[in-house]
């Protein structure tokens, strides 16, 4: 994090976007990573407004879309709830049993250098002049109350992006015009994308026919789960039941 992207002895194995990158930007770039094709560059909150109007302005670069923003909850990143040691010939096992809402904890979290802090906003931004696309990420230095900078301002369509970030994760976007929730209900308790949520949420809705209206209540019909991923293995079997199939098709 503290090497100059412009002076990295790798810079001239980038690409040239990166290359242009690092020297409009400076000091103001953290970090350029390319992955798959794809480049991202992350900065600092301090940062983001002067680096987006470089980013949108700038003949070379000319990034005028926005094409989606973003909120992201680093706070199980490196954990599992799944217990991979015990293989047997099905596969591996299914998810351990979760302790609540609380199994994660970002103190005691593996520790990552690429992850400085738990939130994160990240922004996917197109030139059409040049026809190219960036990712632009910045994490939000308070984890407590998340913070960045609206970029209403510099491109309009981050407006509904950034009510659907402050209601999924609760991340502030200072200087956005009418900074509320775009999804939720009115009332709703928490931030369902943040991964301390629970996944029974904390209160449930349902209409009262004495009271004739809407009626919140704390969840009792539904039962605490852990979130088991859908993963998709490869099993010798299958390739060989094809395998000698295939000649009984042909015939």
């Amino acid at each position: 994090m503290s090497e100059n992207p412009a002076e990295s002895p790798s810079a001239v194995e980038r690409s040239a976007l990166a290359r242009t990158l690092a020297a409009k930007l400076g000091q103001r770039l953290l970090r350029v990573d390319e992955a798959r094709g794809e480049t991202t560059i992350e900065v600092l909150p301090e940062n983001w407004l002067a680096v987006a109007a470089i980013l949108r302005d700038d003949a070379e670069l000319r990034f005028e879309q926005l094409m989606d923003l973003c909120g992201v909850d680093y706070l199980s990143w490196g954990d599992t709830e799944w217990d991979t040691t015990d293989v047997t010939s099905e596969g591996f096992s299914r998810g351990v049993e979760g302790a609540g809402p609380g199994r994660f904890s970002w103190a005691g979290r593996p520790r990552n250098a690429d992850i400085p802090h738990r939130f994160a906003v990240v922004v996917h931004l197109l030139s059409i002049t040049h026809n190219r696309r960036l990712r632009l990420r910045a994490h939000c230095s308070d984890d407590d109350l998340p913070i960045v900078p609206s970029l209403v301002g510099t491109w309009p369509s981050a407006d509904w992006f950034e009510r659907e970030a402050f209601d999924l994760y609760g991340i502030v976007f200072e200087g956005h015009p009418d900074l509320r929730r775009i999804l939720t209900d009115y009332g709703f308790v928490g931030h369902p994308f943040r991964k301390d949520f629970p996944l029974i949420g904390n209160v449930e809705v349902r209409y009262d026919p004495d009271k004739k209206r809407v009626v919140y209540e704390p969840v009792t019909s539904v039962e605490p789960r852990v979130l088991v991923p859908r993963t998709i293995r490869d099993d010798s079997r299958y390739e060989q039941a094809q395998a000698e199939a295939a000649p009984e098709r042909k015939a």
